[in-house]
């Protein structure tokens, strides 16, 4: 006899919610469709094709011709872990630009990974002064520049190219994380001079989390074959990886099969609007939100030179709970919003519109949500004021869709 009880648990109910927040993001109901597929070995001919069409698919996302361009099973730290403990070995350096909490996640698996760390930080909600980096670059003479593109703790964009020329100019790599930016404004890392990047499944992309798109450019992955010791992690060994999606299909791990089924459908859902369109989407929507927010009379940490489309950090008037907010959102309107991270928690709510979650309709029920909330709450706060500035951004940029 079983010397342990047998739990019970009831059915599972999951509420509908509206996920507005950092990520993951709401998914098309072909995606989720997708999901359910019948279960395939995972070297199944069939799954085989599957792969090859993500390989395609992430190419034309990540805009490169990279030739080891697949996914890492795991989070879009997975990622992250896969392209550090690959290309880095012990006492190599490396430069990390910090100006936000991803940044300094950088630095700790960097550091993990026995790297020699030089620290460039700038002020978070702002971008990284590429001089700076240019500087540490020319003084250490590092293997490898990293940096986050889209700091998903403050909302800022990061100017890519002129990171690349200042790693490039000094004999070093440039790893750039895209976690948050892929699918939802330019990546474009050939035409920029990318080495090596990895994102995240569950945000602009449209997919399930749980796979971390990952591509090295040639110059990367001469880099990691002339290693003279091999990758600390055999599961996030990227050569090992390379020949499990390449046309070798050497068995490394049991795929998760499924994941990988809702990203194909989400690469095709991308494909179909365009990138350029759905760039210009999240522009426009997030466009439309920051005007609302203003209207309403409450502030923004990002200027809008800086602003990353998909993520936008709204600042708490003075005198009102941050986490009283966020749960009356998930309670009375089952939306979902993230809060501050690092020195800003507590201070800002990180609104996400990423993919199939970014739409007008969502826009401007959050910021009538917000208005009533606030409201209630005694902040002073002009809620039609906000839907009539989105509104008016809406109408500028054409029909509502």
């Amino acid at each position: 006899m079983p010397a342990i009880i047998p739990p019970q648990f009831n059915e599972l109910a999951v509420p509908p919610r509206l996920l507005l927040g950092p990520g993951p993001a709401n998914v098309a109901p072909r995606v989720q469709a997708a999901a359910i597929a019948p279960l395939l070995g995972h070297l199944d001919p069939v799954y085989l094709g599957v792969m090859n069409d993500i390989q395609a698919g992430l190419r034309y996302v990540f805009q490169t011709a990279n030739r080891t361009t697949f996914s890492v099973p795991g989070t879009g730290s997975a990622g992250m872990e896969a392209a550090l403990c690959s290309l880095i070995e012990s006492g190599d350096k490396v430069v990390v630009g910090i100006c936000g909490y991803f940044g300094n996640r950088l630095v700790e698996v960097a550091e993990r990974c026995g790297a020699e760390v030089i620290k460039v930080e700038g002020e978070w909600g702002r971008p990284l002064d590429p001089d700076e980096l240019r500087r540490a670059c020319a003084q250490h003479r590092p293997k490898l520049l990293a940096a986050v593109h889209a700091e998903t703790s403050t909302g800022v964009l990061q100017p890519v190219p002129p990171l690349a020329a200042a790693a490039h100019d000094h004999g070093a790599l440039l790893l750039l994380d895209t976690v948050t930016s892929l699918g939802g404004c330019a990546v474009c890392l050939d035409e920029w001079g990318v080495d090596a990047a990895y994102s995240g499944s569950q945000k602009c992309l449209g997919a399930l989390p749980g796979l971390s798109p990952l591509s090295f450019s040639d110059r990367a992955v001469t880099t990691v074959r002339q290693r003279k010791q091999p990758v600390q992690s055999y599961y996030l060994d990227v050569p090992l990886l390379e020949r499990y999606w390449l046309p070798e299909h050497m068995y490394h791990h049991t795929a998760p099969i499924t994941l990988t089924y809702a990203l194909r459908e989400a690469l095709r859902v991308v494909i179909d609007e365009g990138l350029e369109a759905r760039w210009a989407r999240h522009r426009r929507v997030s466009d439309a939100f920051r005007a609302g927010i203003g209207g309403m009379g409450l502030g923004l940490l990002v200027p809008e030179e800086h602003h990353l489309p998909q993520l936008t950090t709204v600042l708490i008037p003075e005198g009102i709970d941050d986490a009283m907010v966020r749960k009356a959102l998930l309670s009375d309107w089952n939306i979902e919003v993230g809060g501050g991270l690092g020195p800003f928690r507590g201070k800002l709510w990180r609104v996400g519109l990423m993919g199939a979650s970014c739409t007008p309709a969502n826009a401007l029920v959050l910021l009538d949500a917000l208005g009533q909330i606030l409201r209630r709450l005694g902040a002073k706060v002009d809620a039609g004021a906000g839907q009539e500035a989105a509104l008016a951004v809406l109408a500028q940029r054409g029909p509502l869709s």
